[in-house]
């Protein structure tokens, strides 16, 4: 099934973090928070202002992003458990250094 977002919400899918803790302790699941970060799989339309004018999103699919504990509204969709939350719930995109230098040459 195919989920469209209206306006300036998006779906984010939660990317799992690590488990296992740096001295080699595995953390379970009853005691691991919920990952802040996750993946932009869908976008809307844009932001509709008072005026009737629409500004078209920040964020594209496929950017990685980083996002309250308590951000969206979670929904399963075939299954899979998906974020659906505004725009302005979103505190950064997240780039790899690769990716920024690839960008400024």
């Amino acid at each position: 099934m195919k989920i469209r977002p209206l306006y300036d919400r998006i779906i984010v899918k939660r990317i799992e973090q690590e488990r296992t803790t740096a001295s080699g302790i595995v953390i379970p699941d009853s005691a691991a928070e919920k990952p802040e970060q996750g993946e932009v799989l869908a976008v809307g339309s844009g932001k509709v202002h008072s005026d009737g004018s629409v500004r078209a999103l920040e964020l594209q699919v496929g950017d990685r992003v980083l996002f309250g504990k308590y951000a969206g509204q979670t929904v399963k969709v075939d299954g899979e458990e998906l974020l659906v939350m505004r725009e302005d719930d979103v505190f950064a995109v997240l780039t790899r250094a690769e990716d920024s230098l690839k960008k400024a040459a």
